[in-house]
């Protein structure tokens, strides 16, 4: 299995959450730190309001290779792209730290999968409240050091649809790599969300689909598809409430006033819906079929936020996946460009 490789992986997962012993305090003052309680009890700070207890990070398959591999094979994952951990992607921070905090994680990234190409690969960190500078870590990142793309929050200074951000989507076309877009907790580093959202851990179990979802309408909506035709774009979570709410999404893309001529006609909206990417961590199997049955199944990829708290069972991750893993890793390969110059420049790079 170690030499499987992207090109003939059975199973490709590419939402998996990678933490870096060396990525420590490179944001300054807003760390990133890890320590523990007087009790012994684990914790993950980012600057001085935030604390993350009780996930343990340091001594298992989120910083450890060897046991993420191990882990990997337990779950019968051939292949694996990794990205940055959500509670670190630092885009309210000033772009100064944030591109010190995205240089120093992808330098370290590159470092951790380099001796394993054939089963990692990786997405990089970007401080995209800073566009060029993101544009220009994003070519550094799968030039020098051979990511296959780049990963960050839907939330940042700057809406996804800002004509600000299209000289990033420009050079992700133009180096021909995927983005992939995943939320982080509100109100680590940036603006605080509804109170509602601190209790029962709704942020990440209903504010991350709400996320999603906005991400969806605002790529959709602000034409960033329509400017960049040769973007791909892949959504965490399955867009999240986007399957459920997408005739709505549709019908206001048809009537709403504030939606462009090119949205208008019917089926516009569906036909660019259709163009974005989705990972299948989703966690019912009705649903699952309700998004393959919106976007169609071969924009679907596998993921399982490996080693995290809603990952799959070991048992079930794979073997009773809904959906045909030979279809999904097909699907990963054309996403991550597998068959073109792009990924063997890149695979090269890592070595």
């Amino acid at each position: 299995m170690a030499q499987i490789g992207l090109k003939q992986a059975r199973v490709v997962d590419v939402h998996a959450h990678l933490v870096l012993e060396q990525t420590m305090g490179a944001a300054g003052a807003f760390g990133p730190w890890m320590g523990k309680e007087p009790d012994g009890t684990p914790y993950f700070q980012i600057g001085t309001t935030y604390r993350l207890r009780g996930v343990k990070y340091a001594g298992g398959p989120f910083m450890d290779v060897d046991l993420r591999l191990q882990r990997m094979d337990q779950f019968g994952i051939d292949y694996q792209v990794v990205s940055p951990n959500p509670l670190t992607y630092f885009h309210f921070i000033p772009p100064t730290e944030a591109g010190a905090f995205c240089r120093a994680h992808n330098n370290a990234m590159a470092a951790a999968i380099g001796p394993h190409p054939g089963r990692l690969g990786g997405w990089a960190a970007l401080p995209i409240q800073s566009p060029r500078a993101a544009a220009d870590e994003l070519e550094r990142s799968v030039r020098e050091l051979g990511l296959l793309g780049a990963a960050f929050g839907t939330d940042s200074p700057l809406r996804l649809d800002d004509p600000e951000l299209d000289m990033l989507y420009e050079k992700a076309v133009a180096l021909n790599v995927p983005l992939y877009i995943h939320p982080g907790p509100a109100g680590i580093d940036g603006p605080p969300g509804d109170p509602a959202l601190k209790r029962f851990d709704l942020d990440i179990v209903s504010g991350f689909a709400a996320q999603e979802t906005l991400a969806v309408g605002t790529l959709i909506y602000g034409g960033v598809l329509d400017r960049h035709p040769g973007l791909d774009i892949c959504i965490s979570h399955g867009g999240g409430a986007t399957a459920l709410l997408m005739g709505r999404m549709a019908k206001a893309a048809r009537k709403r006033p504030w939606s462009p001529a090119a949205l208008r006609p019917e089926g516009a909206f569906e036909e660019r819906l259709r163009r974005l990417w989705f990972d299948t961590h989703v966690e019912h199997p009705q649903v699952l079929d309700l998004l393959a049955r919106a976007v169609g199944t071969d924009h679907l990829v596998y993921g399982t936020n490996f080693a995290g708290w809603d990952e799959p069972d070991a048992e079930s991750s794979v073997a009773s996946h809904p959906h045909d893993h030979a279809q999904l890793a097909r699907n990963a390969r054309r996403l991550l460009r597998a068959d073109s110059a792009t990924l063997d420049t890149a695979l090269e790079n890592q070595r």
